[in-house]
């Protein structure tokens, strides 16, 4: 899938953005602030349905408007032309349209235009609580898998269920407790399949990029955690019901699976320098691309590489140039303060590509240097 054409009306700071984008590299450049970040945000919610950084919609208007527009022109495998389109208006809920028709469940749209996004925020899955190591397999599996997204949704229902009845003063109706418990452990039971086949084939090609982009020998490791692992799920949320009524939430389930990351055999988040955090966390993005390109094979993802190069030594920059420069990778975006770095990408290849300045929310196209 290449994104053609990219309309922006009162996103956060960009205020009207009009541009045509080349089907290989699009670059960003400007100081922090400007609206570069925005920019890959926006083209993440036209994949995602949602911002990368905000989970409150109504905060992605600009100031002192009433309502933010989005529009991107898309070309598939076959040469045809998908419109993607979203407008919210403050208020009202948000409408998502595919070729002027509206999604009626925004579930629908995942995985139509699948997309990778690398950026500073990454760190979080290494430093960050088990949620965003999660949120990693929820990504990639959600954009090759439709009924994993169903499955996920009704296990968080029934968990929300579940916790408002341990949360209650009078004694629960374990009748009901029953039912809640079933749920969790029948889609709870799918999601663990899916995550767990996801790791296996994940982790070999995230440590193949480890190496490629550190040039050297260290050994990093990815091993998944799950209560699932303990038995039956059904049996094991059942076996301490009484725990979690003294305490008031589930202490069991697939909402607690977490992905163990280790360099040399210790804890990633213990170990690691800067520089060898910061490629873990390439590597885990740059996997997840590999992975989607595999299981969607009609469509390469859109590979969104935000202020990526920063704190990383020339050696490993020039590394990971090569990797994203090559031909398994289809349409690139990349956003970056120093010029220089970009013209260490452009000046070995001769692919086509478009440079823009950003300053103060508004894009500027350059002329090819």
């Amino acid at each position: 899938m290449i994104l053609r054409h990219l309309s922006i009306v009162n996103f956060k700071n960009l205020a009207d953005v009009r541009v045509d984008l080349s089907p290989k590299m699009n670059c960003l450049l400007g100081q922090n602030g400007m609206g570069k970040t925005n920019f890959l945000d926006a083209i993440y919610f036209l994949s995602f349905c949602k911002s990368a950084y905000s989970s409150i919609d109504s905060q992605l208007i600009t100031h002192d408007e009433d309502f933010f527009m989005l529009e991107g022109k898309y070309e598939n495998e076959d040469g045809d032309i998908e419109d993607i389109y979203c407008g919210l208006k403050r208020g009202q809920k948000k409408h998502f349209k595919r070729n002027r028709k509206e999604y009626k469940r925004l579930a629908e749209h995942i995985g139509l235009l699948p997309l990778i996004l690398v950026s500073p925020s990454d760190s979080m899955v290494i430093d960050g609580g088990s949620e965003e190591r999660r949120r990693l397999m929820d990504i990639v599996i959600s954009q090759y898998d439709p009924s994993y997204i169903t499955a996920l949704l009704n296990y968080n229902k029934a968990l929300q269920q579940r916790n408002v009845l341990l949360k209650m003063e009078e004694a629960a109706d374990p009748a009901l407790l029953d039912v809640w418990e079933m749920q969790m452990a029948a889609e709870g039971e799918r999601v663990y399949a899916c995550r767990k086949e996801f790791v296996k084939e994940f982790v070999p090609v995230f440590q193949q990029l480890y190496s490629r982009i550190c040039s050297s020998s260290e050994e990093v490791s990815i091993d998944y955690v799950s209560h699932c692992q303990r038995g039956p799920l059904l049996e094991v949320i059942r076996r301490d019901r009484h725990k979690d009524l003294a305490v008031g939430y589930s202490l069991h389930g697939i909402h607690r699976d977490d992905l163990d990351l280790r360099l040399g055999g210790f804890p990633m988040k213990r170990e690691g320098s800067q520089g060898q955090s910061k490629s873990f966390a390439i590597a885990l993005k740059l996997a997840q691309f590999d992975f989607l390109k595999r299981t969607n094979s009609r469509t390469t993802p859109l590979l969104l590489l935000d202020d990526i190069f920063d704190k990383l030594d020339a050696g490993r920059v020039e590394q990971i140039v090569r990797i994203v420069a090559g031909d398994e990778f289809g349409q690139i975006f990349i956003t970056d303060t120093n010029r220089d770095h970009l013209d260490k990408i452009l000046r070995h290849y001769s692919f086509d590509y478009r440079i823009f300045t950003v300053e103060n929310g508004a894009l500027t196209l350059r002329m090819n240097e």
